[in-house]
């Protein structure tokens, strides 16, 4: 039995020691250490209670046990239940000799551990705020009983961990603030090096013209709206429109390439993570969804998006809720989720490498955004914007375009759409002369072979009438048969995978390295 300058001082130096704890992650587990070891406890916990949902849930378990402690970590009641909701109903500490005697007793926990509760004290944390949770000790160490003094001690510590643990949350939530701001700055910043190097969508014809009405419908609605292009079309154009032109235009936009990053890192970056929680994580980080609360996240690429990771995301989409790796507690996030594929995602669905239930969550409203080669017609209106601002960017007057080189352009099937285009003009204004027209001989090697290739096509069609009647053909002509046949073969697949290289070179049968190889040699690039 402590008296009464032994129970002074042992509370003053807890309270010092909670008081000095800053992050809850770390001043629970101490709070509930220390009361265990005080009161010769087998078990003691804090919970906490969840104002939204109406229930208590246990942060963080000492037991003796670790089975008891693991389950107790999963576990949420009804706040009005037990012991400790009658602590949270009353405001006022409870000891209990004989828990089956207790009309109070809540039978769910024992039930869910395994555990046998004997006995137990009680005590209310209570702030400004109100009671914001309960501490409890469970059964005295060799079938002993708690007593008034045990009850008073409890009682006198629960004051100053109920402080501490509201000057924990503040802190939580200032840093959560700094961090959330400081992934938005960065979100904006990785946001801006991506910005495609104009900002107006461009086109006269009819497909961007319903491109442009479907946007329209879908920024005045919060519908989840689902892109689909080829590489380098111009979804996430699009994505951008449509979030401008929506009540969330002042919030963040944040995109996000789903197949550029292995599942272990795409986790980290959308969901964050805790210290610890892995090899490397030294610190905290907010996750892209909480950057992009309050907005939009754009999820480029979501038909490369792992199953594991899918599953993650319909839940976010059907809670409204992310929990950081190495977190139990979900964080409430309000956003809009754009996403875009260059993939069938309906063929994925039926060979079950994409789930259904995301699929239709994601796909409410889809924008197909057609080829370059599919909208001919907009291709001098992109070629004049290029060449506008990359002639400004090199500090060069260029005169403009000639007839033969638009005709050349226009006549193209650019595999890589309007990216494709946008570095071929760039490559011509680093070419052109001062002041000079671009010229077919500022065009790269590929649109001059195109045509030849095209020419020769024509030639082929011309004469197959009189095929029979021609010379047999040398060794010379069937090496260039077959590289003209390997030249359209390998355009032809490029453009059906969106000029994805992987992809393209996994159809042919043939390594990354070994295509890449031939495109430079063939100048495909």
């Amino acid at each position: 039995m402590l008296d009464d300058a032994s129970r002074f001082r042992l509370l003053y130096d807890l309270g010092c020691a909670f008081t000095a704890r800053l992050e809850i992650d770390a001043l629970i587990p101490l709070v509930i250490d220390q009361c265990r070891t005080v009161l010769d406890a087998e078990g003691a916990a804090v919970l906490l209670l969840d104002t939204e949902r109406g229930e208590l849930y246990f942060p963080y378990v000492a037991d003796e046990e670790r089975d008891v402690a693991g389950a107790l970590a999963t576990m949420r009641f009804p706040a009005d239940r037990g012991i400790a909701g009658a602590v949270v109903a009353t405001g006022d500490a409870i000891r209990v000799d004989d828990m089956v005697k207790d009309a109070r007793f809540y039978p769910g926990v024992d039930s869910h551990t395994g555990l046998t509760t004997r006995n137990l004290l009680s005590a209310p944390l209570r702030t400004r705020a109100g009671t914001i949770g309960v501490i409890q000790v469970v059964n005295r160490r060799e079938g002993r009983q708690f007593t008034d003094e045990d009850l008073a001690l409890l009682s006198a510590l629960a004051g100053g961990v109920a402080v501490a643990i509201e000057n924990a949350r503040l802190w939580a939530q200032l840093k959560a603030s700094a961090d959330g701001l400081r992934a938005q700055v960065g979100a904006l910043r990785r946001d801006l090096a991506r910005r495609d190097r104009f900002s107006d969508m461009i086109g006269s014809g009819p497909s961007m013209a319903e491109i442009i009405r479907l946007m329209e419908s879908a920024a005045a609605s919060p519908i989840a709206v689902l892109i689909e292009g080829e590489t380098g079309s111009g979804k996430e154009l699009v994505a951008r429109g449509i979030h401008r032109a929506s009540a969330r235009a002042a919030e963040p936009f944040v995109a996000v390439n789903c197949a550029a990053l292995p599942e272990t890192l795409l986790e980290s970056e959308l969901f964050g993570h805790r210290r610890g929680a892995f090899t490397g994580a030294t610190q905290d980080q907010r996750g892209l969804f909480e950057a992009a609360s309050g907005g939009t996240i754009f999820l480029d690429e979501i038909g490369e998006m792992p199953m594991v990771m899918q599953a993650k995301l319909l839940r976010v989409l059907q809670e409204g809720e992310v929990t950081p790796v190495g977190e139990r507690t979900p964080r409430r996030v309000d956003l809009r989720v754009i996403s875009a594929t260059n993939r069938d995602v309906i063929a994925a669905v039926g060979r079950q490498t994409f789930r259904d239930d995301l699929y239709y969550r994601l796909g409410a409203f889809p924008i197909r955004v057609p080829p370059l080669r599919e909208r001919r017609e907009d291709i001098p209106l992109l070629a004049d914007r290029f060449l506008a601002t990359s002639a400004e960017r090199h500090g060069k007057r260029v005169s403009g375009i000639e007839a033969a080189a638009f005709e050349r352009l226009a006549g193209f099937d650019w595999p890589g759409n309007v990216r494709e285009l946008q570095n071929e003009i760039e490559r011509a204004v680093a070419l052109v002369p001062e002041g000079r027209l671009i010229g077919l001989e500022h065009l790269s090697r590929k649109l001059m072979e195109s045509a030849a290739d095209a020419r020769r096509g024509e030639a082929r069609q011309e004469g197959s009438a009189v095929a029979t009647d021609l010379p047999r053909r040398t060794t010379s002509d069937l090496r260039e048969a077959r590289t003209a046949f390997e030249v359209e073969f390998i355009t032809r697949v490029l453009a059906d995978h969106g000029g994805n290289i992987s992809h393209a070179a996994q159809a042919l049968g043939i390594s990354r390295v070994a295509l890449q190889k031939k495109m430079k040699e063939y100048g495909l690039r």
